[in-house]
């Protein structure tokens, strides 16, 4: 089965080209070959490649800059996925896409279920529920996770940008009224082969497609907050600069934040399998 995966050279594009490898023939493009704010030329890539499977870690993930540049934002992240699944209805493929919990406010007390109603805060969470629901209206065979906090050793992330400003500085000043799980990039990629796997040793892979299409949660297990993140992943550092935790007042960025991410994985764990604690998955990052 060709599968064709877009972001190859992304945070979790960049690991899934390494997990989908016992899958089929995995034909990873970035940018440079599928421009997803280029509809045609995305369309077009699908056509030629004629994949069976295609998978869509690669968005626009620059949440404060997308208020700036919202038409941009909604054309890769909206529209873009809604393309793949027409295309990959059209080829009898299937569809996996990579949504946030930035789809919802932050405002409930509890972590979020696929069953709750989205309310999105800033232009980057409205144009990842446009492409979930793009998706959901294809007629495609599809799998979305909605996941929270990525983070990796390659790319732009958190982990990355605290090891970095830990080395520079006495005192860093961290959020600590959002609370979410850190996901590894390593988790989503090697859950997503795992679900695939299931997938591709059906007896009947269209009938597995039909049971199991649809929206899950797929975030690390347990929950903290940004400066326990930071406390965490520099805690075995060679200089650890004093945390001070603050509000996201004290913080303002262009684009207002959730302050609950907690994504509920239930519906995930009872069909495919268990997720690894937060705590655990940084362990092994750090580990590599």
């Amino acid at each position: 089965m060709k599968i064709l995966l877009t972001g190859r050279t992304g945070q979790v594009g960049y690991e899934l080209m390494r997990s989908l490898q016992p899958l089929g023939e995995v034909i990873g493009v970035d940018r440079s070959e599928m421009d997803l704010s280029d509809l045609d030329q995305v369309r077009d890539v699908i056509r030629r490649i004629q994949p069976g499977l295609i998978i869509n870690p690669a968005a626009y993930t620059a949440v404060d800059k997308a208020e700036s540049e919202p038409d941009l934002a909604m054309r890769i992240n909206g529209l873009a996925p809604g393309v793949m699944a027409e295309e990959a209805a059209k080829l009898g493929a299937a569809l996996v896409h990579y949504s946030t919990d930035y789809v919802f406010d932050g405002t409930k007390p509890e972590p979020y279920t696929e069953a709750d109603q989205p309310c999105p805060l800033n232009v980057y969470g409205r144009t990842k529920l446009a492409g979930e629901q793009a998706i959901a209206a294809s007629g495609a065979s599809y799998l979305i996770f909605r996941t929270s906090w990525v983070y990796g050793m390659r790319g732009k992330n958190f982990l990355l940008t605290m090891t970095r400003l830990a080395a520079e500085r006495e005192e860093l000043r961290i959020v600590a009224d959002q609370h979410g799980a850190p996901t590894w990039c390593r988790t989503l990629a090697d859950t997503t082969a795992s679900i695939l796997s299931q997938a591709r040793g059906a007896g009947d892979r269209a009938a597995w497609w039909r049971e199991n299409s649809g929206l899950y949660h797929l975030t690390a297990q347990g929950e903290t907050t940004w400066h326990g993140f930071a406390d965490a992943l520099l805690d075995q550092a060679a200089k650890k600069p004093v945390l001070v935790p603050i509000s996201s007042n004290e913080y303002p960025v262009p684009a207002a934040r959730p302050a609950n991410s907690r994504l509920s994985c239930v519906a995930l764990m009872e069909r495919f399998g268990h997720l690894p604690h937060w705590r655990d998955a940084l362990t092994l990052c750090q580990e590599l």
